[in-house]
């Protein structure tokens, strides 16, 4: 639906594919992690007449490599936002989003930016350039937002927001200004106060605490103490007053050693000097072996949420997970097949933003079978490190035709002799 809402915007006669088709097939690359996929299909229609582009994924034209990026160049990756919600709606509907829900029944949204393309040569007008002494890189970037929770292999990927140069403004795009993007555009996609969101220490200060109180999110956020001078200044005062700080020590034994997990919180401290300070609370928790003293683990965040013995460890648990878009997210698509960092078409106007949109919601279908489905869990399982999976599709699509999705995971799964559990 999102592929065939895209304007016509040839306009000479040769139209012989379209959109739809080619946004189909750009997207199967990275939903097989096939380079070649397209090309075989090719080759197996014109041998036995059909041919698992078509059938998996309805691509009724098979346009070339150079036919796709010239035909998806100039289309806007925000034509591409739906299907990011159409599958979040279909995830709570079915229940599976309670399993990320986590502080006082929010969901955890995670926000981070990265690179994804850079070079001394090829740019575009969606490049943000960095000028050195002797050299200018010119760069894309995107701030993911994904859902994650403590406990859960995978994360959500939510729609992207890209930092490329905006209309009318003379400064260079960045992180901020893309979260107050998506959140200005998404806010009202999620009922109120059912939302905790989780940055780094950058995104850290008031002008995102008031934008996000203002839009009836929570947060959890990471706080350095280099960079929150007046909050930790007030920590450090409030230790003359009885009862302003909290602590309890809690014991856990880690398989082969115990832990000590040491809480320490203050609640309605000022983020910062100056007129009207908004009031956050604040804790920290600190790991260490307990046989040796040694530290293994500490951090710190501010808050929305009341902080109590209650809730401490749940603000801690949630603010830890952040680490899930870098983890579970960016190394992932970068180390494990989806080849995050390579440039799969740059062009001179949306593909590079288009294309990676589309890597994002390849990599949300795969979360979401591996967190619904369980006979796709069992073939995971089998089959161990993702690469033999995909490595398996790539060989069965190229060799064997399957009239739809399922024919071919009951295949594998019998192959295999694995069962849903």
């Amino acid at each position: 639906r999102s592929l065939e809402a895209v304007p016509e915007h040839r306009t000479g006669s040769n139209t012989r594919y379209d959109f739809v088709d080619g946004g189909r097939g750009a997207f199967s690359v990275f939903c097989l992690q096939s380079p070649s996929f397209l090309v075989y299909q090719q080759q197996m229609r014109k041998q036995h007449g059909r041919d698992n582009a078509k059938s998996l994924f309805g691509i009724e034209n098979i346009p070339s490599d150079g036919q796709t990026r010239n035909l998806l160049d100039p289309v806007a990756p925000s034509f591409l936002r739906e299907p990011f919600w159409d599958i979040y709606h279909l995830v709570q509907a079915s229940g599976y989003l309670e399993r990320y829900r986590h502080v006082a029944g929010t969901v955890l949204v995670s926000m981070d930016g990265t690179r994804y393309f850079s070079s001394e040569k090829i740019h575009c007008d969606q490049c943000t350039v960095y000028e050195y002494e002797d050299s200018t890189s010119y760069v894309h970037m995107v701030l993911a937002a994904v859902l994650s929770a403590p406990g859960q292999p995978h994360v959500l990927a939510l729609e992207p927001e890209f930092i490329v140069p905006q209309d009318g403004h003379d400064k260079q795009d960045c992180e901020q200004q893309a979260i107050k993007r998506w959140l200005a555009r998404n806010a009202q996609r999620f009922e109120d106060w059912s939302v905790t969101v989780l940055t780094d220490d950058l995104h850290s200060h008031q002008p995102l605490c008031e934008l996000l109180l203002e839009h009836k999110f929570h947060f959890i956020l990471t706080c350095k103490t280099e960079s929150h001078p007046t909050l930790y200044q007030e920590i450090e005062l409030l230790t003359r007053v009885e009862g302003a700080h909290q602590t309890y020590t809690i014991r856990r034994w880690i398989g082969h050693h115990y832990e000590q997990w040491r809480y320490h919180w203050v609640n309605a401290l000022p983020l910062r000097t100056g007129k009207d300070p908004l009031r956050v609370n604040w804790c920290e928790v600190t790991v260490v072996r307990e046989s040796t003293g040694e530290q293994l683990y500490h951090n710190a965040w501010i808050t929305s949420h009341e902080l109590t013995p209650e809730t401490v460890e749940h603000v801690a648990d949630a603010g830890r997970a952040r680490w899930k878009v870098e983890n579970e997210g960016f190394n992932v698509l970068k180390n494990q097949g989806y080849a995050f960092e390579h440039n799969f078409g740059h062009g001179h106007q949306h593909l590079s933003t288009l294309l990676l949109t589309m890597l994002f919601l390849a990599f949300l279908f795969h979360s979401v079978l591996h967190l619904t489905w369980p006979l796709y869990q069992a073939i995971r399982r089998a089959l161990g490190a993702r690469r033999n999976f995909f490595n398996d599709l790539r060989a069965l699509t190229r060799y064997f035709y399957f009239q739809y999705w399922d024919a071919m995971i009951a295949f594998m799964a019998k192959e295999l002799e694995v069962e849903p559990t």
